[in-house]
């Protein structure tokens, strides 16, 4: 499906907040460009994005045509407890891209 880079501070103090970046590597197609033999290219976007931190959800989007190829998401959270923070992407077809970092909070 997508390659994603992602970034998430290694290290954090309980309670600082830290930004977290996500970019997908998608073609983002919208469905509105015909294709060589005039027919349109079925849309194929990245509709769903989620970030969980340790299980429980912290940021979501749902992606609507619009949106750009190679999408740029940027947040921020309370770090609270070291962990896993996933991230979550699905596209039109149905495929799902999963990335995960860890965070040690201390």
């Amino acid at each position: 499906m997508a390659r994603a880079l992602i970034n998430v501070p290694s290290k954090a103090k309980p309670g600082d907040i830290i930004e977290i970046k996500a970019l997908v590597s998608h073609p983002m197609e919208t469905g509105y460009r015909t294709g060589p033999d005039g027919a349109l290219v079925p849309r194929d976007i990245i509709n769903r994005f989620l970030c969980t931190y340790n299980g429980e959800e912290i940021f979501s989007a749902d992606l609507f045509p619009a949106i750009a190829a190679n999408p740029f998401l940027s947040f921020t959270t309370v770090a609270t407890e070291s962990g896993r923070i996933a991230f979550r992407w699905i596209d039109d077809k149905g495929q799902a891209h999963l990335e995960t970092a860890e965070i040690v909070v201390e």
